[in-house]
């Protein structure tokens, strides 16, 4: 399971490359868990990854390229997390030998996600039986008529059922690899590889997969200014309608730049900032929730506790045991 400290050995990360697989998604995962990252000024790496498939050479989808020399489905018994793209030929089931490397990676504990309609294999394997998930929402009337004992969510970026997770679209693919950097590491690690993405460093998991956009009769400017604006001054009495004044807009308009532009509302943003630098306090050794309360404007000790966990799964003091200054083994809570 994941690692709390990079003080351990790199989270080793195994992808099954299967025929037909979307290559955007064997990247996401591979930008997100193989690149080096010497910018982070740790000793080691966070995680390594092995790609794996049940043959030598693997045509990919609409076969683009062909990956060759790859390891066989063996390495899925080292992978502290498996990683399940996705393929559009989702009628076709997945080979028995591939559902049966997913079906013992997960019965040993290791954490299964799936990525797009990666979660058909996983449904294919038995692992979402009774569990929410959630999968691309053009495949999801099928996904239903296949897989009818898995409770699909499908207007949802991200599910994370504790050991087995899943992602809806390809680009929330990248959501839900950086919400597990965010778990495993921590707020500040997975802004920095956010911002190495040039990604946004958060997005819930509930929002809705697809965003209506029309074309406005004069585009919309960017909302950057704005929002490095309002990062400055997050510990402020900061309000929807004073970002609006700032930017010279109606809070109407506001509200529906930041739909357009970043798939969220303005007050959703900001408690997402709030919270992303109360866990940065936290982790830098901060232990009067009072004042870290007070510094990211979310006001009281009580309401910290209730959005740091609503966002992290953990409280403020297991939070701390996990990503603080002198952090040791992982807490589930």
């Amino acid at each position: 399971m994941p690692q709390g400290s990079s003080q351990h050995r790199p989270h080793r990360v195994v992808v099954i490359v299967d025929e037909g697989t979307n290559p955007f998604e064997v990247g996401v995962a591979t930008e997100l868990f193989g690149l080096p990252r010497p910018e982070l000024g740790l000793p080691g790496p966070l995680y390594t990854v092995t790609l794996c498939a049940p043959t030598p050479d693997v045509r990919m989808n609409h076969g683009f390229f062909t990956v060759t020399g790859v390891p066989g489905l063996d390495a899925v018994d080292d992978a502290d997390t498996l990683v399940v793209p996705g393929r559009p030929d989702n009628v076709v089931p997945r080979g028995d030998d591939v559902l049966d490397a997913i079906r013992r990676t997960h019965a040993r504990g290791a954490r299964v996600m799936s990525l797009c309609t990666g979660s058909f294999a996983l449904a294919e394997a038995g692992l979402l039986d009774g569990r929410r998930a959630t999968t691309h929402w053009m495949w999801a009337d099928l996904f239903r008529t296949l897989h009818p004992g898995v409770r699909l969510e499908p207007d949802v970026l991200f599910i994370d059922e504790g050991d087995v997770l899943t992602a809806a679209g390809s680009a929330a693919a990248l959501d839900l690899g950086l919400y597990v950097v965010r778990r495993d590491h921590g707020a500040e690690i997975a802004n920095a590889v956010s911002r190495r993405l040039v990604f946004a460093a958060h997005r819930d998991g509930g929002q809705r997969q697809f965003v209506e956009r029309p074309l406005p009769d004069v585009p919309d400017e960017s909302l950057a200014p704005l929002l490095t604006w309002a990062r400055k001054r997050l510990g402020e009495p900061l309000t929807v309608a004073g970002m609006a004044a700032r930017a010279a807009v109606s809070p109407a308009t506001l509200h529906r730049r930041f739909r357009a532009q970043l798939g969220t509302t303005p007050l959703a943003w900001l408690t997402g900032e709030r919270v992303a630098l109360a866990c940065r306090l936290i982790e830098r050794g901060e232990e009067r929730l009072d004042v870290v309360a007070a510094r990211a404007g979310l006001g009281t000790a009580a309401n910290l506790r209730a959005r740091v966990r609503r966002e992290t799964g953990l409280s403020p003091s297991a939070y701390r045991r996990r990503f603080g200054p002198a952090s040791g083994e992982p807490v589930t809570t």
